[in-house]
């Protein structure tokens, strides 16, 4: 004799079928935007293709390479017809390897790529320089078609000014040719010169009291008019 739950499961896989098919849609809604920002998908014989399929965890998605958490390892936009990446393009910081080739760049490309600290191969229009410059990156290869920058170099190693940095922070990399100062630990302010937390507390405590002491004076200035008409 079958169980007597086996009934109810069997009339519950409908449910659950649907569920995970909502559950998948979501997911596929999830989609950073700038995986779709260029119609298409990446091209088999690209190398944002075959850095993807090399590793069996990574999954081509519309003009992106994601890892199984949704992260942005790749980004195909060659011939887009973009004279500028977009304002969803930070969405890609994560990317080791990023292809504009074949677009219409316009201006300096430096600050768009603040945040990339992983990016390893960046492949742009043939007459479009590597941001950060030659000091950026360990080769730059210029082709007929294209300019490739390989190998990002950890600037902080290289600048050779320990005085960069004050003495509370530390030097970090922010993207190509770019540096940032971290405060350490239990530092905060301008250069770091701020020691212990800072407090919220106080801040919404004086925050308070100004507005209070507003609250007053206009009560007062209305009263007196009130008084006067």
């Amino acid at each position: 004799m079958a169980p007597r739950w086996q009934g109810n499961v069997t009339s519950l896989a409908p449910g659950v079928a649907a569920l995970l098919l909502a559950l998948g849609a979501g997911r596929a809604l999830a989609l950073p935007e700038i995986c779709t920002q260029c119609p298409g998908s990446v091209q088999n014989l690209s190398k944002v293709a075959l850095y993807c399929k090399q590793t069996s965890e990574l999954m081509l998605h519309a003009r992106c390479c994601l890892n199984q958490k949704g992260t942005i390892l790749g980004l195909d936009l060659q011939n887009c017809s973009l004279k500028d990446p977009g304002p969803n393009f930070p969405q890609a910081h994560t990317a080791v390897i990023i292809d504009l080739q074949a677009n219409p760049l316009k201006g300096d490309l430096a600050n768009t790529f603040r945040g990339f600290t992983q990016l390893q191969t960046l492949i742009l229009p043939q007459d479009v320089t590597c941001p950060g410059g030659i000091n950026a990156w360990n080769t730059t290869t210029s082709h007929i078609d294209n300019h490739i920058c390989q190998g990002q170099k950890n600037l902080c190693n290289s600048t050779g000014d320990p005085e960069m940095c004050p003495e509370n922070g530390s030097c970090a990399p922010d993207g190509p040719g770019l540096l940032q100062c971290v405060c350490a630990d239990g530092f905060h302010g301008y250069k770091c010169a701020r020691q212990g937390s800072f407090s919220l507390l106080m801040f919404f405590g004086i925050l308070g009291s100004t507005t209070l002491s507003i609250s007053i004076l206009l009560w007062g200035t209305q009263r007196r008019k009130a008084k006067i008409s």
